[in-house]
């Protein structure tokens, strides 16, 4: 026989999610959102209603979905089923069972007018804001590394990878505007050793980051408005070029110093490296729990979109953050 459902049965449902620890309560009562409107309202210009039609989903609500997705890694299509399937969820969103969800075209219609409007760094200057009146100050330093991130296949020919190397569209792109917006043009790819095929030398086609990497610390990466000057990086980043720059500017080198070739490494270098992999650890526990815990995972094309999926990685880390130092003052 089944019981049928009582007037106060979601309330009870959600109080026992309360209890198991729902993040997503934590973060409705320790983040203020609002601080939020004014840059998601500048940023996409909503129109006043005048010319009719359904409203526009409010932008507060809107951006606690991206919050949502960027927790849990979910595509559009995924993000609007969950939202109507979990009470969390919705108790976050502040929607009831009745309420009209946002559908995936219009979560990816939101995020896309974020990113035309370069709304990204204000949004992470807001919550840098939210931090500092908190009694918090985010300590800024300067680190760099590559990674490779996974993003989409394109499965571009020989000849259309030479012509977007070479900073050209391909020919057979240019009258067809529905190809060319899927296509990334910004994104170069590499092959993961263990995926790599031997070609018929024998040799594996697999290119050396490293020294592309280190040229792109001289292409405006450092910032003087940082509150330390000091540069961290490994051996890669390493070379005249970078050292004479980094003094230019102002800035002091922390980068790795190599061991010298076919010589072992003398020993105050392996104590200097040692003190300066304990720093360079702390900031690169970032991008690790981004990878792990959030499964971060670029499925957009084009730098300006990935532009703001990083970027909000970034916010909903520092949210967590946020929350682990709360509920460790609040136990001190």
């Amino acid at each position: 026989m089944m019981k049928q459902a009582g007037f106060f049965d979601g309330d009870e449902r959600l109080a026992r999610l309360s209890g198991l620890g729902d993040q997503l309560e934590a973060f409705s009562r320790t983040v203020d959102f609002e601080a939020f409107r004014p840059d998601l309202e500048k940023a996409l210009a909503y129109s006043d209603g005048s010319k009719g039609g359904r409203p526009p989903f409010d932008p507060v609500l809107m951006f606690k979905i991206l919050v949502i997705q960027t927790l849990n890694n979910l595509s559009d299509d995924r993000t609007e089923y969950l939202i109507n399937d979990r009470l969390s969820f919705m108790r976050f969103l502040g929607l009831a069972l009745s309420d009209r969800v946002p559908d995936a075209k219009t979560v990816w219609l939101f995020r896309e007018r974020l990113t035309q409007a370069g709304a990204i760094e204000n949004l992470f200057a807001r919550f840098d804001a939210t931090l500092r009146n908190a009694g918090y100050l985010p300590m800024s330093g300067q680190i760099l590394d590559a990674t490779l991130v996974a993003a989409p296949r394109q499965r571009n020919s020989n000849a259309e990878k030479t012509d977007l190397r070479e900073g050209r569209i391909p020919q057979n792109w240019q009258d067809k505007p529905a190809k060319l917006s899927h296509k990334d043009r910004h994104a170069r790819w590499t092959l993961k050793f263990t995926k790599a095929k031997r070609q018929e030398d024998g040799t594996l086609p697999i290119t050396d980051a490293a020294a592309s990497d280190g040229a792109r610390l001289r292409e405006g990466l450092l910032d003087k408005t940082n509150t330390a000057s000091g540069v961290w990086a490994d051996t890669a980043y390493r070379s005249k070029a970078n050292e004479d720059f980094i003094d230019r500017h102002g800035f002091v080198s922390k980068i790795h110093r190599k061991k010298p070739h076919l010589k072992p490494m003398p020993r105050h270098i392996q104590r200097s490296n040692a003190g300066k992999s304990v720093i360079r650890s702390r900031v690169e526990h970032v991008f690790a729990d981004q990878k792990s815990q959030t499964g971060l995972f670029v499925r957009t094309v084009g730098i300006t979109r990935a532009t703001i999926r990083i970027g909000l990685a970034n916010i909903v880390y520092n949210m967590r953050r946020f929350l682990f130092l709360e509920r460790l003052n609040a136990s001190a």
